[in-house]
């Protein structure tokens, strides 16, 4: 079985010989120094760049990383795309978002609308294109901001969180152009060889939110850009959600993705008791992959899969510093493991 076949049918429930071991790009960025390194290829050329952008995420595979590529490596394309100014940031730091565009939701139609042909949309398409040609056996993973993450990056986040409670119908206003933007940028990625659909929020957690701005803000948006994009995404949709999930473990069985993934802080066994109809993906720290011994990493890889997780992966992507000699104990750990 080869990771796309394995992958795909992990997210389609079906019984598989052992759990992926994935990162999916984006906002869970899959790319370290040692793998720019050994490949040639650093940040932040490879930001601009399909071709170094394509080499990066196929080196964390050819050096026993991850079963995957996922592009892009940063959650700041949407943002730069819709107006905002983004550093890019060096070697070892991700870009991110410097200016915000928009001052108030109230001036949402001042926003730009994302052009999958231009800028580093534009890289981010290319470099799936390239993928797509040189290899059949392996899952291309496009990758989404999530909709209330990419509008308080085109918003001071203060100022957003503070208008969901007094503007809410300009947020909805907001949220609706954002989602919009969203399934453009989703289906082009797609139509380009992507597999599978990824969409991370950072900010729309229900610790953030609560439960009701979670089910209000968040929800309906997300289901949104998966019913728009699954006829494109043959492989599957994953969510990603960060924070402690106790909260909107309700709210979570309404997403209509493949299958949910989440942070360290949450337990994999009581995501398994209250969410069902979806494939678990998690949750190795990130903090302990670049800062434990790879003894200590293979308790916590076996500890994930023994709690019953469908694929393994870093809980929010990996630090850039992380050596590649502790991300490879995921790997190793899940071909060691059968159910």
């Amino acid at each position: 079985m080869n990771p796309k076949e394995r992958l795909f049918k992990v997210l389609k429930k079906e019984s598989v010989d052992r759990p992926p071991c994935i990162c999916p790009g984006g906002m869970m960025n899959m790319i370290i120094e040692d793998v720019m390194d050994i490949e040639g290829v650093t940040w932040p050329e490879a930001h601009l760049n399909p071709k170094m952008m394509a080499d990066l995420t196929q080196g964390m595979y050819k050096n026993k990383a991850f079963e995957n590529f996922g592009v892009p490596f940063c959650m700041t394309v949407e943002a730069e795309g819709m107006g905002a100014t983004v550093y890019m940031g060096t070697k070892n730091t991700e870009p991110r978002v410097t200016e915000y565009p928009v001052m108030s939701s109230e001036e949402y139609k001042k926003l730009t609308n994302i052009n999958v042909n231009e800028g580093r949309a534009k890289v981010v398409v290319d470099a799936i294109k390239i993928l797509k040609e040189r290899n059949e056996d392996v899952p291309i993973i496009a990758n989404l901001t999530g909709p209330v993450s990419l509008a308080s990056s085109l918003l001071e986040p203060m100022i957003f969180f503070k208008e969901i409670r007094k503007k809410p119908k300009m947020i909805h206003e907001l949220m609706n152009l954002v989602t919009d933007n969203l399934i453009v940028f989703g289906k082009a990625q797609l139509e380009a060889g992507a597999d599978i659909l990824t969409i991370s929020d950072p900010s729309g957690t229900g610790e953030i939110l609560g439960a009701k701005n979670f089910n209000e803000f968040a929800v309906p948006y997300l289901n949104r850009i998966i019913d728009e994009l699954k006829e494109y995404a043959n492989g599957g949709t994953i969510i990603h959600i960060c924070g402690r999930l106790k909260s909107i473990y309700k709210e979570l069985n309404s997403l209509h993705s493949d299958a949910i993934s989440f942070d360290s802080i949450t337990s994999v066994k009581q995501v398994i008791e209250n969410v069902s109809n979806k494939a678990i993906m998690g949750n190795v720290s990130t903090f302990a992959l670049e800062n434990s011994d790879t003894e200590s990493l293979k308790t916590m890889c076996d500890s994930c899969l023994k709690n019953g997780v469908d694929i393994i992966s870093p809980a929010c992507g990996i630090g850039v510093r992380t050596k590649l000699d502790n991300i490879q104990v995921l790997l190793e750990c899940t071909k060691n493991y059968s159910r």
